[in-house]
């Protein structure tokens, strides 16, 4: 087999840039993709009852980037919705991210708007040297709301104290001094109107682009002559572990269908301190699709399984280093996305930096 492109997986970055080969650059492009199907964890499909799920969690897209979202668009319509999130805590279903709505159901008050940034600053605990993610959160809104909302549900949606993790991973969280209790405030939000799987069958439908199913790459990239490979994959299975095998954060799911039209007020319910779950999403309510039963999904972080989350430690950090020297010195490599470049990219993030690499390395 001869082509000038193989990508090796078919998630969102493998995709986008896939469809930017073959339809601007007018080349033979190779997808290569160890799954039974497309879209990386995107992937979604509708169960025995025929309602639509998200098999990998739940995936809400939203951006404040016009031209990701233009993009997009040439692939799907859009099912407009503006997602909400409560948080189980004490007993009450309470709103995420915090503002001043969530703080005055929280402590049964009645902050204003301009009154909750001098409550927080009250609650704070000064930190000097911010170096972990209880740090910032500490420093943000201090020891009882971190130990109400944040400590235990980052104990297990990964596995070890906050005090361990990177900043980044409780910097995510915004904290809004207003009453917006929208969990994203982004200016385009939504949801593929037909799903997110018949988004990516028609991003990959130009005739340029083969599409190999069920294959580790290594097991056929030796009968193959390529030009360019574009790896989306672990980059520590890329180098054959060779420094060590770099940890990820993976999840089990676990589906439930019920013979009534809801279960519960909105799409996801998290469970910072109750249950072993983390949250519990209900799919209609992401999608809009009218049954007449419902189904719901609670997720079980653990360290075995398919990688979802690049483990945000010092010490990942300091291997992945190793890793990033080896990439250098790669001619004909591009390493793209969450897995090859280990780090953390929502939806639009993953398009944005394909549609990147594909202007800046490949379009040039």
């Amino acid at each position: 087999m001869n082509y000038k492109y193989v990508v090796v997986g078919a998630g969102l970055a493998g995709l986008t840039i896939a469809e930017r080969i073959a339809n601007v650059l007018n080349e033979k492009v190779l997808i290569i993709e160890k799954r039974n199907h497309i879209g990386g964890n995107v992937y979604d499909s509708y169960n025995d009852e025929g309602i639509l799920i998200h098999n990998y969690g739940p995936h809400i897209f939203h951006t404040n980037d016009k031209e990701v979202y233009d993009y997009l668009s040439r692939f799907t319509s859009w099912y407009e919705f503006w997602h909400r999130v409560l948080t189980y805590v004490d007993g009450n279903l309470i709103p995420m991210p915090i503002t001043v709505e969530t703080i005055n159901q929280l402590y049964n008050i009645n902050l204003s708007c301009d009154e909750l940034e001098d409550f927080l600053k009250k609650q704070a605990v000064p930190i000097d040297d911010i170096k972990t993610s209880k740090d910032v959160a500490l420093s943000k809104v201090g020891l009882d709301i971190y130990e109400k909302i944040f400590e235990n549900y980052t104990k297990k949606q990964w596995g070890i104290d906050p005090a361990e993790l990177d900043t980044s991973v409780i910097s995510r969280i915004p904290i809004r001094f207003n009453r917006d209790t929208r969990y994203f405030a982004d200016r385009y939000q939504g949801m593929p109107k037909h799903g997110y799987a018949k988004m990516c069958e028609k991003m990959i439908s130009n005739k340029n682009i083969k599409l190999l199913l069920n294959t580790d790459y290594k097991e056929v990239i030796d009968q193959i002559q390529y030009e360019t490979l574009i790896y989306t994959g672990p980059t520590d299975y890329f180098y054959d572990y060779k420094h060590g095998k770099m940890l990820y954060r993976s999840i089990r799911f676990e589906y439930e269908t019920f013979s009534k039209e809801e279960y519960q007020s909105v799409p996801v319910v998290n469970y910072p301190n109750d249950y072993d779950y983390t949250r519990i999403t209900e799919f209609k309510k992401l999608t809009g699709q009218e049954h007449f039963k419902t189904t719901i999904v609670k997720e079980y972080p653990n360290s075995d399984g398919e990688p979802y989350y690049p483990f945000p430690t010092k010490d990942n950090k300091d291997l992945f280093a190793l890793y990033q020297e080896d990439m250098k010195k790669e001619k004909n490599v591009i390493f793209l996305g969450r897995l090859a470049e280990y780090r953390y990219y929502n939806m639009d993030a993953v398009v944005r930096r394909a549609l990147d690499v594909f202007e800046g390395g490949l379009n040039g």
